[in-house]
């Protein structure tokens, strides 16, 4: 999971194995694999940096993410 900040700054926490792309601009569109699509006032390169970080904690954890187990898209 990564924290980052709505446009209007309250905080959101985003499942980073969902993350399906990135829309860089003034505020970076977020999609996730669900559909659901976030306006955040972080950059796509800290999007993508606290991605990374995220990653490596799970890496070092030696856990395996399954990010849609038993999820079924309607």
């Amino acid at each position: 999971m990564i924290k980052v900040h709505k446009l209007n700054g309250s905080e959101v926490i985003i499942n980073a194995e969902l993350i399906e792309s990135l829309e860089p601009g003034q505020e970076t569109v977020v999609t996730l694999a669900t559909g659901n699509r976030f306006l955040v006032r972080e950059s796509a390169d800290e999007v993508t940096q606290k991605v990374l970080e995220y990653r490596r904690q799970i890496s070092a954890s030696g856990k395996v993410v399954n990010p849609i187990s038993g999820y079924t898209r309607e």
